[in-house]
């Protein structure tokens, strides 16, 4: 791997974990001492983030995680990008790691079954399987596996709303459902909400999305598209390499270049999804914020205001 090119890791842990003040400060030391940027979540229930550094630098934390009991190899996913993917870096105290705002969801206590991605071809190809996508629209808009379905949420804590509309239908709670994420976390909480409720047969892919395209080859994926990352890479493919997606800064909503195209599209301001929503103010706040990003760029320095980061999980 080019010595130039950015490690990025995505991670995360159930832990109990306590003192959490000066945890977010250990954190943030060894962080900053190894120049790594990225975001972080602390919470009573673990830790989940996505960080970006030098090789060394990312190999030093997979051993700061193990150091403080909080390293997990299926959960510690690995890709890389030419660009440093973060602006800055932000360790964060939170309620939970993800959020779904239902206390039934605790994997601490019952999950669903994980399925590797080696068999998980097999396992949705079965005609008595439901495969749920548990991330949000904007996600599933760019990539899924086939003949998935996708709650029609736009946040995560929707989710719980969703099920309890999927229960009022009368369904079946000992059909099959494979359910899937990005990395595998979503599918903890909401695998273990489905468990709770009394859906007997839930599987989620182990390590998500990402483990997925990293242990099956393109010529024998399922998958379709590409997938939405939080960071300034937007997307990646197969390779896990960054993908063909940019973002609209006016609703952080993935844009292909033909949308550019359009007349409704503007640079660091809107695009056909938000124009007609935005108005005359909020396009003049963001035409004038991405004139402070290309005086940056000239600059040769990043605009924080340019980040993704501020997209809800």
């Amino acid at each position: 791997m080019n010595k130039n090119f950015f490690k990025v890791a995505a991670f995360y842990a159930f832990a109990d974990l306590s003192d959490l003040d000066k945890l977010q400060k250990t954190f943030l030391d060894f962080l900053k001492k190894e120049h790594i940027k990225g975001t972080v979540l602390l919470a009573h229930e673990g830790v989940n983030g996505t960080l970006a550094g030098t090789e060394a630098g990312i190999d030093k934390f997979k051993s700061f995680l193990k150091l403080n009991h909080l390293y997990e190899s299926q959960n510690f996913k690995i890709s890389y990008c030419e660009e440093d993917p973060f602006p800055r870096l932000k360790v964060k105290l939170k309620d939970e790691i993800v959020s779904i705002g239902n206390e039934l969801a605790d994997p601490a206590t019952i999950v669903g079954e994980y399925v590797q991605p080696e068999d998980w071809n097999n396992l949705i190809s079965q005609d008595d399987v439901l495969v749920l996508d548990t991330r949000n629209t904007y996600e599933f808009s760019i990539g899924t596996f086939a003949k998935s379905i996708q709650p029609e949420t736009t946040n995560f804590r929707e989710f719980p709303d969703w099920l309890e509309g999927l229960e009022s239908s009368d369904i079946d709670k000992n059909k099959k459902v494979a359910m899937f994420c990005t990395g595998g976390i979503r599918c903890e909480k909401a695998s273990s909400l489905m468990k709770a409720k009394g859906f007997k047969n839930i599987y989620h892919l182990q390590g998500g999305i990402l483990n997925y395209m990293e242990k099956v080859p393109e010529e024998d994926s399922l998958w379709q598209g590409e997938c939405f990352v939080f960071d300034d890479r937007v997307a990646l493919n197969h390779n896990l390499e960054a993908g063909s997606y940019d973002m609209c800064h006016g609703c952080r909503m993935p844009i292909t270049d033909a949308d550019k195209l359009k007349e409704e599209y503007e640079r660091g301001v809107s695009c056909p999804n938000c124009f007609y929503e935005k108005t005359p103010e909020q396009k003049k706040r963001y035409a004038d914020r991405q004139k402070q990003v290309d005086l940056a760029k000239l600059r040769k320095e990043k605009h924080i205001g340019a980040s993704y980061q501020s997209i809800k999980k």
